[in-house]
């Protein structure tokens, strides 16, 4: 058995690196403790090895069907969506007289971690309706809440985002959707919308379909967007389901992974028009969006960072089982075969794969302090500025972790060799399953624009100023003559070519949009880089000053494993990134300038 997360990590995250107890200093976590916060993590464990694991590979071989009528899932499905809610997970960060358990945002990730590590596929429907549950929990009329938003905490409703279109993928500016107004002030809604995830099911009585789309006469561009609330079905006075919205499931879609997530293309109005509710003022529609996305993103980044945990575990598991080999040097044929841990190489794929799953799962940690201090940090100050720090380190908390979590997955098919490209071991899917990541919810190329172009723009930004005081006090913190000081000594360059390259890419933008923004990824690529470096730098220096306290035995081995991870990752993952800073502060214009007929 393979656990789904290394448990010691977990812990070591969220109470030695992030201190998550000094929440409960907060009025809003008076009643908790680490007692209730462990428990909650432990019933999310339970859940996950009981309800959601032992389906994953069934549901990879028995996608979901549609007969025209209706879509059916494996019965697993539906068994475990019920044993999420009815643990109170829909509702869990909400208010307590929402019905919610005021559990911090860190801590419910830390449990969304468990999920994704055991069925990331079953795990997309309760995290879209999380998503859409807090759309409406922000934006919506207090009647609209009224209406929807008990039976999606409960889980009596699913939810999902309807964003994309056959013909305009992410830019939503040039979206066709139109919503026209009705005297009842409602609106009737024309359009299609695919790659909707959770968009047609029988799990639950309704789905609520957060959906943009324009008044009709509304500007053109992303200025024009609205959002609406769409029923499958429409509610009756007494607030149960009742009769069908002009809302038709045209087809499923068929991916390489996720394949339990109905992915589907949703027609609005093939009759009179699908039924829908404005979401807050008209035309502010993607500025509202943005929320879940963003939320998404940080999600995404989890369940690649949860997939490459799970493709690191079971590599490991494996090269400490298998014989094969013997090590250099020894010529005897009739010597016994070594575990192939023992082999240097296969210890350099482990190290890169702990690298990459430990190194996201901080960081996607991190960012989730930051969305809870922007919400309940004790001065409007701490929560403006944790605000600024996520919106700059997002592109990054998404990108790094689907990039490089399909890098360990690939490694822990390679560890595995032959096996590894077998259905018999998880590897295969774990792969397929994370390939999805660097592509939904913005690609690398959307977020090294966002990044580059939007949250950092011609000046900068309050965020990126957060960022680097914060990396250089750690830096600072990390005294020569300490290991944790050798590997500060390391980043503390890094952070100064980063910082250099900035500034130009920020003039070339200003000169040249086309030309600053053509290297935008390998931007991303850098500042994602030196943000896992300075993860992993606060992880040694907590890791160091447990061993200069007295770790013993399992635990000193622990924290050597930190330690020595942080050594690799400022030796080798940092290597390139003098080369890189070259290129992009040169202008380098291989990009630009290459044209389509000499393809």
């Amino acid at each position: 058995m393979t656990p789904l997360l290394n448990e010691r990590d977990l812990h070591f995250q969220l109470y030695e690196v992030l201190d998550t107890e000094a929440l409960l200093q907060r009025p809003r976590y008076a009643e908790h403790d680490r007692g209730i916060f462990d428990a909650t993590l432990k019933t999310a464990r339970d859940i996950s090895a009981e309800y959601l694991a032992p389906h994953n590979q069934k549901g990879d071989a028995n996608e979901p069907t549609f007969d025209g009528k209706s879509v059916t899932l494996i019965p697993e499905t539906r068994r475990a969506w019920d044993a999420f809610a009815e643990a109170g997970f829909l509702a869990s960060h909400h208010d307590f007289e929402d019905g919610g358990s005021q559990l911090p945002e860190v801590v419910l990730r830390a449990c969304m971690a468990y999920f994704n590590a055991a069925n990331v596929a079953s795990t997309a429907y309760p995290f879209l309706t999380i998503g859409a549950a807090n759309l409406v929990k922000s934006f919506a009329s207090e009647a609209l809440q009224a209406q929807f938003l008990p039976a999606m905490l409960d889980g009596r409703f699913s939810g999902t985002m309807a964003l994309t279109e056959p013909g305009q993928g992410s830019a939503l500016g040039d979206l066709k959707t139109v919503a026209r107004p009705t005297d009842d002030g409602r609106y009737r809604l024309f359009g299609n919308k695919m790659y909707i995830s959770g968009g047609d099911h029988e799990m639950t009585d309704n789905i609520v379909h957060m959906v943009l789309a324009r008044i009709e006469g509304a500007p053109a561009g992303v200025r024009g967007i609205s959002l609406f609330l769409v029923p499958k079905y429409l509610l009756n006075d007494d607030g149960t389901p009742g009769t069908r919205n002009d809302v038709a499931l045209a087809g499923l879609l068929h991916k390489m992974g996720y394949r339990n997530t109905t992915s589907t293309v949703l027609n609005f109005g093939e009759k009179d028009g699908a039924i829908g509710y404005l979401v807050g003022e008209p035309h502010q529609g993607l500025a509202y969006m943005f929320q879940m996305m963003n939320e998404a993103r940080i999600g995404v980044g989890l369940g690649a960072a949860s997939l490459a945990y799970q493709s690191y575990l079971h590599a490991l598991n494996y090269a400490r089982e298998r014989p094969q080999g013997r090590l250099p040097g020894i010529k005897d044929p009739d010597s016994a075969q070594v575990p192939i841990i023992r082999h240097a190489d296969v210890r350099r794929m482990l190290l890169m794969q702990k690298a990459y799953a430990e190194g996201s799962l901080a960081l996607c940690l991190y960012a989730s302090t930051l969305v809870e201090d922007a919400h309940t940090a004790p001065d409007e100050q701490a929560r403006r500025d944790a605000g600024e720090l996520l919106d700059l380190i997002t592109p990054m908390v998404k990108s790094w972790p689907s990039k490089y979590g399909v890098v360990a997955s690939d490694l822990g098919i390679q560890v595995l060799g032959g096996a590894g490209y077998t259905r018999d071991y998880a590897l295969e899917q774990l792969y397929r399953d994370n390939r999805l990541n660097p592509i939904h919810e913005g690609t690398e190329g959307i977020q090294g624009i966002d990044l580059l172009g939007r949250k950092l723009g011609p000046r900068g930004g309050r965020g990126y100023e957060l960022f680097l005081q914060r990396v250089r006090t750690d830096v600072t913190a990390a005294d020569l003559p300490s290991e944790s000081g050798a590997l500060a000594a390391l980043l503390a360059p890094r952070i100064d070519r980063l910082e250099q390259v900035t500034t130009a890419l920020q003039q070339q933008v200003a000169d040249n949009a086309e030309q600053g923004l053509s290297n935008a990824t390998t931007y991303l690529d850098m500042f994602g880089r030196i943000l896992v470096g300075w993860i992993w730098l606060r992880q040694a220096i907590v890791a160091e000053r447990a061993m200069t306290a007295g770790a013993a035995d399992t635990e000193a081995d622990f924290y050597r494993g930190k330690l020595h991870t942080a050594r690799y990752f400022m030796d080798w993952e940092l290597a390139p990134l003098g080369a890189w800073a070259d290129l992009l502060e040169n202008g380098n214009r291989d990009s630009v300038e290459m044209q389509d007929r000499w393809f």
